[in-house]
């Protein structure tokens, strides 16, 4: 699964993954009691202040950090314990910034009643209701917004300001994520904000700290290799099926998974007789709202590698990398050399992609028109199952969809940041960078507009409808390939199982689910036209 990452490296996985210093993270403030939120962990601020110039840079605006956190609150926050500030300056300065609320009081409201003795690892309900506080403080908060009860969000703001921490325990990093996508909402500065974190992102990106974070949520997590274990089945049983086999295979891989599925495939194709090893071809698409200078020099190595691992298995091989700027059903497949002559069997491999595609104006009906015009011999489509298709930037009429867009969001986030508590140690550099990009992914599905959002899952059934409407029928995985997943989810911790779909009708979901603790989490299937 790794082979690509660890090809030709003169460091083994155990020193690329090596943990970051202690000091880079402090340990979770110990709640006794309600009002213990008064209380401020200067220690724990400072480290969140480290994180967000880390991530934004120096010269971009802290978005959290500097308009919530307490030793800058007074700009926009009166502590009710304290009175208010008689100081006058004499100098000529810029004008105050104009608070967000009006003052009020930041009393807990009286309706709340947290419970801050549950233990964080405790499970969060379908509607996205636990006992968590985090949970509580964020549906509270959310229900809110939504009413547009700025007073009572003032309040609830400045308490998740007070118990957030994004290097605390799992329900202080989730307060944290959801409250920036909350500021970021209400001074509509969620695209801004985005476009902030997401550049930040870039300057950091390189084939190494890639590498390392693909390297280790692998080895500790099955969340991304339940997909490309299922995936390389799919397509091996399809290209190599006696009554249709071919000597070229081509799959188009639109998928932004930096290739990390293809090693496994390559060796399994190199395992049959020198005398029929097919030549395989892969063309990647690596789409982006902006071209990425970062991306691209990652995609060169991986493309590098790629090359040099497929001549030490003896495959024939051929690697192509399409970089497309804007919404991937924009892209015209047919101008892509697939065919090689016509002489080629194509797959597409479609992972974490078709969610990416804007909902806006049946954009992901048109994509998935498009692969079928293609007449690929399979597809296979492997997505996060999550009902978030809804919601937006803003308006009155959207409130409902967006606290309903929020609960799931809390309910997938919740389980998707347990299950890196349960994996990774906590001062590990690999898990921090993955948490930041699941922040990244709350401000686009707090804060932005739904047309224009790269986040909005859907479900299973939902994908199936859409893959049957477009003239696909569902490939049942065979039992070889169901039993190389249980056998994948064997080598991790407890509370990873599989579940098949239950296709008791037409409009029901096919495949395989990936779940965790009884919680469906990553969705796997594969079509034919």
């Amino acid at each position: 699964m790794d082979t690509l990452f660890r090809l030709f490296s003169p460091q083994s996985s155990r020193d690329l993954s090596r943990n970051s210093s202690s000091s880079r993270s402090s340990e979770p403030r110990q709640i006794h009691h309600q009002h213990s939120f008064l209380h401020h962990n200067s220690f724990a601020r400072q480290r969140e202040v480290e994180f967000y110039r880390e991530e934004c840079g120096t010269e971009h605006h802290l978005y959290m950090d500097e308009d919530f956190s307490s030793s800058s609150s007074s700009k926009h926050f009166q502590n009710p314990h304290q009175p208010p500030s008689t100081t006058t300056t004499t100098t000529t300065t810029t004008p105050t910034p104009t608070p967000i609320f009006d003052p009020a009081d930041l009393s807990l409201p009286q309706d709340l009643n947290l419970d801050f003795a549950s233990p964080s690892s405790s499970s969060v309900g379908a509607s996205g209701a636990g006992r968590r506080w985090s949970s509580q403080l964020l549906i509270e908060c959310a229900r809110a917004v939504a009413a547009r009860d700025s007073h009572r969000v003032q309040q609830l703001m400045w308490m998740l300001n007070e118990l957030s921490s994004p290097y605390g325990d799992t329900e202080q990093k989730l307060a944290a994520c959801f409250l920036q996508g909350f500021f970021a909402r209400l001074t509509s500065s969620g695209p801004r904000t985005l476009r902030t974190l997401s550049a930040a992102s870039d300057r950091n990106c390189s084939f190494e700290s890639t590498r390392r974070t693909a390297l280790r949520f692998q080895e500790v997590s099955p969340w991304s290799s339940f997909g490309h274990v299922a995936a390389n089945g799919a397509i091996l049983e399809a290209f190599l099926d006696p009554s249709s086999a071919s000597q070229r295979l081509h799959i188009l891989d639109l998928s932004n998974t930096f290739c990390t599925q293809w090693p496994t495939l390559l060796e399994a194709l190199a395992t049959r007789s020198a005398d029929d090893t097919p030549h395989l071809s892969i063309t990647t698409v690596v789409w982006s709202a902006s071209p990425s200078t970062a991306v691209q020099a990652v995609m060169r190595e991986i493309g590098q590698r790629m090359e040099k691992f497929a001549r030490l298995m003896g495959v024939p091989f051929r690697f192509n990398v399409v970089h497309h700027a804007g919404d991937l059903s924009d892209l015209d497949l047919d101008t892509l050399d697939l065919r090689e002559g016509g002489s080629s069997a194509l797959a597409v491999n479609c992972i974490n992609a078709l969610h990416g595609v804007s909902p806006a104006d049946h954009r992901r009906e048109t994509l998935i028109a498009a692969i079928r015009r293609l007449q690929p011999r399979i597809v296979t489509v492997v997505e996060e199952e999550a009902d978030l298709e809804g919601g937006g930037g803003g308006g009155e009429e959207e409130g409902e969809a967006f606290f309903k867009v929020f609960k799931e969001s809390l309910r997938f986030f919740s389980a998707y940041f347990e299950s890196l508590e349960e994996s990774f140690p906590r001062t590990s550099n690999e898990r921090l960078a993955l948490e930041r990009e699941a922040g990244r992914s709350l401000v686009d599905l707090v804060a932005c507009p739904a047309a224009e959002s790269a986040e909005r899952r859907d479900t299973a059934a939902g994908w199936s409808r859409r893959m049957r409407s477009a003239g696909f029928a569902p490939a049942a995985f065979s039992e070889d390939v169901a039993d190389d997943v249980r056998a994948l989810l064997r080598r991790y911790k407890e509370g990873w199982t599989m579940r098949a779909a239950a296709e008791e009708s037409e409009d029901a979901s096919a495949g395989i689910f990936l779940e965790w603790k009884e919680q469906p989490v990553v969705w796997a299937s594969a079509w034919k036209p």
